[in-house]
């Protein structure tokens, strides 16, 4: 394998962390082997593993065209070719475009999301990294660097795994680019931005994210891909992409499994 499609390993993940979720994982893979596959989000029984019920299909929002070129935010007609929204005019963010597989709000997609992040469901990934890996075709390229939205050593030792990281792995299964865990990571912990203005989402993460320092030469003049599950205020992933700009970046577009879309 090349370099550029080398996969790095996230730097604060002890071995032994590492394989708890292997186990984990492997666990879930042979009950399912034993009992028939569920659905991703609802858990009803379903025919093929990794997939939606019929209950649960209907109720995706899917997030496709029209929507703002650099937002990635749905219109509710279409406007023309390459119309930003009033929100990326008025407050443009430092990266240059971010999409999204759907909208964020309760149902499949935040069930899939919690599942993932909060009860260990590290297998639903695969399935969410697919659907990434569509939404963000234009925004992946052979030469790109897909970077994780980094976690805080002590969440991740509480969680044992980045949730942002597993999605960016599973993206490159489905469309081959370099991922590298090592690039980012918080310098402080912050709160959880759950509950805070958009004011404080903007200071909670302010400072927090920084390029490792021996990273910087891998991302000079590249394009990166940065990716996380959710985005909300946009705060954590504009506070990212301007890092990785001062670093050296050519070029930073985020990709994201859901956002949060206002006024829709």
């Amino acid at each position: 394998m090349s370099p550029q499609h080398a996969e790095k390993e996230a730097p604060k993940i002890s071995a032994t962390q590492r394989f708890l979720v292997g186990i984990r994982s492997t666990g879930r893979t042979l009950l399912d082997l034993a009992y028939p596959p569920g659905c991703i989000a609802c858990r009803e029984a379903v025919t093929e593993p990794g997939t939606l019920c019929a209950s649960c299909w209907p109720k995706m929002r899917f997030i496709e065209r029209p929507y703002c070129e650099k937002l990635g935010t749905p219109f509710t007609h279409d406007l023309g070719p390459g119309v930003l929204s009033s929100e990326a005019i008025a407050d443009p963010p430092a990266y240059s475009k971010a999409r999204a597989v759907a909208r964020y709000e309760d149902g499949p997609v935040s069930q899939m999301v919690h599942r993932l992040k909060y009860t260990d469901r590290v297998e639903l990934a695969l399935p969410m990294g697919r659907w990434m890996a569509r939404a963000g075709a234009e925004l992946i390229e052979d030469s790109s660097v897909i970077v994780p939205v980094p976690l805080h050593r002590k969440r991740l030792f509480s969680r044992r795994f980045n949730q942002a990281a597993l999605l960016a792995q599973a993206i490159a299964k489905y469309r081959p680019a370099e991922v590298d865990t090592t690039i980012l990571r918080r310098t402080r912990p912050t709160l959880p931005q759950i509950g805070l203005t958009r004011a404080q989402r903007a200071s909670n993460v302010q400072g927090a994210i920084q390029v490792a320092e021996e990273a910087r030469e891998r991302i000079a003049g590249r394009k990166v891909v940065l990716v996380d599950d959710v985005l909300t205020s946009g705060a954590t992933t504009d506070a990212a992409s301007r890092t990785l700009l001062r670093a050296g970046a050519a070029r930073v577009d985020v990709l994201v499994f859901a956002r949060v879309v206002r006024d829709a």
